[in-house]
């Protein structure tokens, strides 16, 4: 009898009731072991159906062609007779074609005991037949191919930071052209074509190109993000993105509102010494985060205390220095009606100081995901700048510059971004927000505009003061969120960092609108 076995069926035989001669093979062990071969059907078979080479050599030709169909790679032909004892004939009747050539069977079990394994050695090189493949066919697959390199990965990649770049863009354009439109309204005075449309876009182009000079060369630098070991565990890719990104955005927006005031505005003058002042307290703490190879440089309580001073030494020099107002006072800040003008006195000062430390602090808290502290921060200096106009023109134009200026870096900060601004440009911004309100009294709309930065502090007190007085009821403590500041607790909820940064803008766009309503109203 003829019977195909494929290769993980010959696992099957034991080593014990084969042997190395290539002459005879018969045991009646192996017949034991093996299932099959015991059946009652294959021993009728074998007896019935014995075919002589002469017989199996006449028909080789027509089993080859069918054989390659059927199993072309894993399939050695087996023929069984039956002698006086059931077993296996011998080698020498058994005919194999020229493409299999002549094998034989090895055992890799060593004792009677172990489970036995065959194996298939060949004798001789083979030859083994080439496969015939059509040129047509051959054209075909590469064409196909060709077709769909990178189809996989397009399919996928949607620029999701460019899209919400672009709708920022549009929607910061038309509130400024329509400010600009109106200003005259406003003001009560002339102002030039596009007041507030021209610095956002001077700046938005001198940051940009000023990024594809800088990033390069902090990567070269390698100064690197230095993640938190606490942060969400997507964030480890961002490992190899520079930071210090504020060295590059935040001199252009500076250098754009000095230059159209003419460097004659003394409150500009302030609030550009105010901004560097933090950038180069975020830039010690950023050079020595990098020495240390941690993400602190500096101790929380040094660098507060770098800021309170800060802020404190603006707010001996507004005690000190006569500003232009329209109310021809200083100490007062405006308040929707029925409130109207309120003076502070001495209170003022210790209000400055506090905005200068918490502005600073709120913004880095948010500088976490790609695009959101520089897109909510360009949204808060517009709020602020219409705020603003009515009582000093002068820095609603530096509040414009430095929009354009986060705007430009959002080019290169966009999902998912090339650089990051760091400490130096998060304080710095901090430090311009706060040195706007306090030169024109507009506290209430700055707080407004910068409400996103004001529900990221929040949710980080409340986490603490949550897990604190659960601790201390319960004797375990217990987080009202998932992780603080709350966008890592969205992060961790399954929301991807685009959509995150989308519905702050969307929140940052209304508070913004709101901020620069209720400071036209109470001015």
């Amino acid at each position: 009898m003829r019977s195909r076995f494929s290769s993980s069926n010959l696992h099957h035989f034991s080593s014990s009731g084969l042997s190395r001669s290539p002459k005879r093979l018969t045991s009646v062990p192996v017949l034991s072991r093996v299932p099959f071969l015991s059946s009652p059907q294959f021993r009728g078979a074998a007896v019935s159906n014995f075919y002589s080479p002469l017989k199996l050599q006449s028909k080789r030709s027509k089993n080859v062609q069918k054989r390659r169909r059927r199993f072309p790679h894993d399939v050695v032909r087996v023929n069984a007779t039956d002698d006086d004892s059931v077993g296996i004939s011998s080698f020498d009747d058994w005919v194999v074609d020229d493409s299999v050539a002549a094998y034989m069977f090895s055992s890799s079990s060593e004792g009677e005991g172990s489970d036995g394994e065959i194996v298939l050695s060949p004798l001789s090189e083979v030859d083994l037949p080439p496969i015939e493949v059509s040129t047509d066919e051959a054209v075909t697959v590469t064409a196909h191919r060709l077709a769909s390199i990178g189809r996989g990965q397009k399919r996928h990649r949607i620029y999701h930071g460019l899209l919400i770049n672009l709708a920022l863009i549009i929607f910061l354009t038309m509130v400024l052209l329509l400010v600009d439109w109106c200003g005259w309204k406003i003001v009560r005075l002339p102002l030039a074509p596009f007041y507030l449309t021209s610095p956002f876009f001077m700046s938005l182009i001198l940051a940009s190109c000023a990024g594809y000079i800088c990033v390069p060369l902090l990567k070269t630098l390698k100064f690197r993000q230095i993640l938190r070991k606490e942060g969400p565990a997507r964030h480890s890719r961002k490992k190899k993105t520079p930071k210090m990104g504020g060295l590059f955005f935040i001199p252009a927006g500076i250098s754009v509102a000095k230059f159209l005031t003419g460097f004659s505005s003394i409150e500009v003058s302030a609030a550009a010494a105010a901004t560097l002042a933090f950038a180069a307290i975020g830039l010690l703490d950023d050079v020595l985060s990098f020495i240390k190879q941690h993400n602190s440089g500096l101790s929380p309580c040094f660098r507060l205390l770098l800021e309170a001073a800060v802020g404190i030494w603006f707010s001996f020099w507004l005690d000190a220095t006569t500003l232009t107002s329209p109310y021809g006072m200083k100490m007062l800040v405006p308040l929707p009606a029925p409130l109207g003008l309120v003076f502070l006195g001495k209170f003022y000062l210790f209000l400055t100081s506090f905005c200068f430390v918490s502005m600073g602090n709120w913004v880095n808290l948010t500088d976490d995901l790609d695009g959101l502290a520089g897109g909510t921060a360009a949204l808060a200096f517009i709020g602020l700048s219409i705020a603003v106009l009515p009582i000093c023109p002068e820095l609603a134009i530096f509040g414009a510059s430095m929009a354009g200026a986060c705007v430009g870096f959002l080019l290169h900060n966009q999902y998912k971004a090339s650089v990051f601004m760091g400490n130096t440009g998060s304080l710095a911004l901090g430090g311009a927000l706060a040195s706007m309100a306090a030169c024109t009294g507009m506290f209430f709309p700055l707080f407004i505009s910068s409400g996103f930065f004001v529900l990221e502090a929040l949710s980080a007190m409340m986490q603490v003061l949550y897990f604190k007085t659960t601790k201390h009821l319960r004797g375990s403590g217990r987080r009202l969120f998932r992780m603080a500041p709350f966008h890592h607790h969205l992060e961790l909820c399954g929301h991807k960092e685009p959509m995150i940064v989308a519905g702050a803008y969307v929140v940052s766009c209304v508070l913004a609108l709101f901020a620069g309503y209720v400071g036209l109203m109470s001015a």
